[in-house]
């Protein structure tokens, strides 16, 4: 591996691992101590599968957007095309991206991707709640990095406000798939899901968050995660934390320093996060939850705290990334992630569904460390 000359580093920095933070003397960031291309070609070859297993297919020759990979692909993967010398989306983000436009081109005639008939009500409704959230946040992420908002994603846009609830305890919120999978399908995940909306409005660039026709349908969605914000696991309240450095209005500075407190009281003596404790979750197979780090909390974690602005040169954030660093898969690039709902075998296609939310979310971790955002 090839390291440029290093600027001096504090002593804190060493023992916690300085490459994390260090950068050449020209102020380019450092060769990290992770491999970029191996976990670029574990996100492509899931997704790639993804797109093709005869589950994930769809109508008009779509395939559903899936929380434990589409999503963290299309969040995770952009971040790596400068590092690995890359002119453009790569083959597998056209295919993705082509059947998210189909789907919201066609958004009246394209079925939902869990139906009334197949899975039983209210499954059509959840399914066009989750669906018309995640479409916009794919599209407005690719979009932030373009510099400008397309008219597809202001339809994707579109599409979610008309379906943004806006009566009853729940307004603000959309409904959101529930097969009492956690943490993404579950009771809790209404507002997980509330919280990627607010993600991708503050993601869209060209100043959408101050569009006056959504104005009324941001006072809602502020309101719902503001009123619901003390009921959430933690890991809710951790995305919260994201969303809230993308829309102002979402947590005030009180309840921010009271979640930073207890994330660390949370993080593990190894520097990294158990998904299993940051909430209150039961497997189905009453199999005992999984006590270790895994790549998901550590990573969707430290991801969180540093666009909160937390110091890069924290000890206790510096150990997360030395964590997140020394447990990368060296073999197939991908990173640890264990399932809250049943014991999985992780050599499964299924099976590797964390690891590949786990590998998204600590490569957004790791790329953001590396240069020093």
């Amino acid at each position: 591996m090839r390291f440029g000359v290093l600027i001096p580093l504090s002593i804190t920095s060493l023992l916690f691992g300085g490459a994390a933070i260090a950068r050449s003397a020209d102020g380019t960031p450092a060769t990290p101590s992770w491999n970029q291309e191996a976990a670029a070609h574990y996100l492509d070859s899931r997704q790639g599968w993804w797109e093709g297993w005869e589950k994930s297919q769809r109508d008009h020759g779509t395939v559903c957007v899936s929380c434990h990979t589409a999503l963290p692909y299309a969040l995770s993967r952009p971040v790596l095309r400068t590092a690995l010398g890359e002119h453009g989306l790569t083959g597998t983000e056209q295919v993705m991206l082509a059947s998210v436009t189909k789907r919201v081109t066609l958004w009246k005639d394209v079925e939902p991707v869990y139906t009334d008939a197949k899975q039983g009500p209210p499954k059509s409704a959840e399914a066009r709640g989750t669906e018309s959230v995640l479409n916009a946040l794919v599209l407005a992420n690719y979009d932030a990095q373009q510099g400008h908002l397309k008219d597809i994603t202001r339809q994707a846009f579109d599409a979610a406000w008309a379906l943004q609830l806006k009566t009853g305890e729940k307004a603000g919120a959309w409904n959101w798939l529930n097969f009492h999978n956690s943490p993404w399908e579950a009771d809790e995940s209404q507002y997980y899901g509330a919280t990627l909306a607010a993600i991708a409005v503050g993601l869209a660039p060209d100043h959408y968050r101050k569009d006056h026709q959504i104005q009324a349908n941001l006072k809602l969605l502020r309101s719902y995660l503001r009123s619901q914000y003390q009921a959430q696991p933690l890991l809710n309240q951790t995305v919260l934390l994201w969303a809230s450095t993308r829309l102002p209005g979402l947590l005030d500075k009180g309840k921010k320093r009271e979640l930073m407190a207890e994330l660390f009281r949370r993080q593990q003596v190894d520097g990294g996060w158990s998904l299993s404790t940051l909430g209150t979750f039961k497997r189905r197979d009453k199999t005992a939850e999984d006590p270790r780090s895994d790549g998901y909390a550590t990573g969707l974690t430290v991801y969180a705290l540093q666009q909160a602005g937390l110091p890069s040169n924290k000890p206790e954030l510096q150990k997360a990334v030395v964590w997140l660093e020394q447990n990368q898969n060296h073999a197939n690039g991908q990173w640890p992630g264990y399932s809250l709902n049943k014991q999985r075998d992780p050599a499964t296609d299924v099976g590797k569904f964390m690891s590949d939310a786990a590998t998204g979310y600590a490569v957004l971790a790791l790329e953001n460390a590396r240069l020093g955002k």
